[in-house]
């Protein structure tokens, strides 16, 4: 009877000991970080998003408490297949729990189909189409930093209401354009503005002469950039040099960010209105956080929107992973987790994940400063409005993302 009883303590024993092996293994984290880290987007994502990544992981204190995490990137070169490419060994071989930033609308839509066939979790802070929590939501996908619809009803509706109610739209020919214009002409259109023509052009070309002659011949009130990073300082730069602002036509930078008006200069850029959920300069957490990624980007850079949207992702996704005590394999539980929580840190504030997978927090409008109103070095914005979070993004009854129940 003793050696009966001895045999099942020693069966318990070696399953206890399994479960407390299984557990430990539960708390290893391995973060891939998609995007470009060499061409047209690495200044706003990049390595500075991979930078992000490591800060999230320093900060959340998870690896004093014996977790293990690990931060892999990958350079889609912003091109879907190679994404997916990417992903996939990821997700097969190199046992990958999330994919972050995924800066390039395309890629963002082919990987998060993929994300979703395997169980995984996106936490897309680069990618900016609005069809992320619409048409192409995911149970397994956060489009967490801005999309499409903020930018647009933002600037758009700000710049129409201000007087500028009549548009043409130089559009960058790939799926962040096409739906930055489509989203800005329903905010245009909805406060009483009209836009008389677009033009669409290929990315990262050198000479906007043509494109910037037929916004000009347009008489539009305003020429709506709908394109990003290189392509929008260059397209800035060639249109002071045609005189188009001096002539009585307004730019509107659907999306500038920190490193585009840095790039442009500030005697050029001035004036500029556009829309961000994040300045460096906003308050004492984000300088706080600002100044220690500048540090360890040896000056190079001031942080993006995108690499904000890293470091916030990654610190509510380690809160929901901390309230499982573990990883679950089931990537939806995950972020089902993440959406019941109320998300709070220090470069976005208070906000919530909603159903469709979109993070809303406030937008802000901000103004280009003039030489004269910068203090220094990356002094660039001035605050004109806050826009409420409920306000910034799409409203759900607007939504037609299959997630949402009617």
């Amino acid at each position: 009877m003793i050696e009966k009883i001895s045999c099942v303590l020693m069966a318990s024993a070696i399953a206890l000991a399994n479960i407390g092996g299984a557990a430990a293994q539960e708390k290893a984290i391995k973060i891939g970080v998609l995007n470009d880290q060499s061409g047209f987007y690495a200044d706003v994502s990049g390595p500075g998003s991979t930078l992000a990544a490591q800060m999230a992981v320093e900060d959340s204190g998870l690896t004093k408490k014996g977790w293990k995490i690990e931060v892999v990137v990958g350079d889609h070169q912003n091109k879907p297949d190679v994404g997916v490419n990417i992903a996939r060994q990821w997700f097969d071989r190199e046992k990958v729990n999330v994919v972050v930033d995924v800066v390039t609308s395309s890629v963002a839509l082919a990987v998060n189909n993929l994300v979703k066939e395997k169980n995984k979790v996106m936490l897309a802070s680069g990618a900016g189409t609005s069809d992320l929590t619409n048409s192409q939501c995911s149970p397994n996908t956060i489009q967490w930093t801005y999309d499409t619809y903020m930018l647009a009803h933002g600037t758009g509706t700000a710049v129409t209401k201000n007087g500028g109610d009549s548009w043409f739209f130089l559009t960058a020919d790939y799926t962040f354009g096409t739906a930055l214009e489509r989203d800005t002409t329903s905010a245009v259109k909805a406060n009483g503005g009209k836009v008389l023509g677009s033009v669409r052009h290929p990315t990262n070309i050198p000479d906007f002469s043509s494109f910037l002659l037929q916004a000009q011949s347009s008489k539009a009130k305003v020429v709506g950039l709908a394109n990003a990073s290189g392509d929008t300082v260059n397209s800035i730069k060639q249109a002071a040099e045609f005189g188009i602002v001096s002539g009585g036509q307004k730019l509107a930078g659907m999306v500038l960010l920190i490193t585009d008006i840095h790039a442009i200069g500030l005697n050029t850029a001035q004036g500029l209105n556009f829309t961000e959920p994040f300045y460096w300069d906003m308050n004492e957490g984000t300088r706080e956080f600002s100044n220690r990624f500048q540090k360890r980007m040896k000056g190079q850079s001031m942080p993006t929107m995108m690499h904000a949207g890293v470091y916030s992702s990654l610190i509510h996704y380690f809160k929901a992973l901390e309230a499982f005590d573990g990883i679950p394999d089931d990537g939806i539980k995950i972020v089902e987790k993440m959406k019941s929580m109320p998300t709070d840190d220090v470069l976005f504030g208070k906000g919530l994940v909603q159903p469709n997978g979109r993070k809303i927090h406030p937008a802000y409008l901000f103004e280009v400063k003039k030489p004269s109103e910068s203090k220094g070095p990356w002094d660039y914005y001035k605050l004109v409005a806050t826009i409420p979070a409920e306000e910034a993004f799409m409203p759900l009854s607007e939504s037609n993302c299959a997630l949402l129940k009617r």
